[in-house]
């Protein structure tokens, strides 16, 4: 028998297809709550962020470089915690 290749098909550990570079996304307060990412930044994210829309930068692994329209740094988050932004 052959050997499987030893990759991870784990679909969680990919990005879904809407969140690639150059997508509108939102932080997901519940996703984000309680993470790392909470836990180093204020108590209460910013309006701004889980309103949206920020843009994505650039995927690394298992994060995303966003930009807000807004004049803030660009921030890092883990993919999992944000999702498609939709105007309305």
């Amino acid at each position: 028998m052959a050997a499987t290749p030893s990759g991870s098909s784990d679909p969680a550990s990919t990005p879904p297809a809407a969140l690639k570079k150059g997508a509108l996304v939102r932080l997901n307060l519940a996703a984000y709550q309680g993470s790392l990412e909470a836990s180093a930044s204020q108590a209460t994210p910013p309006a701004y962020v889980l309103e949206g829309p920020g843009e994505i930068l650039a995927v690394r692994g298992d994060y995303a470089q966003l930009r807000w329209r807004r004049p803030v740094p660009d921030v890092w988050l883990r993919l999992d915690q944000l999702e498609a932004w939709s105007q309305g």
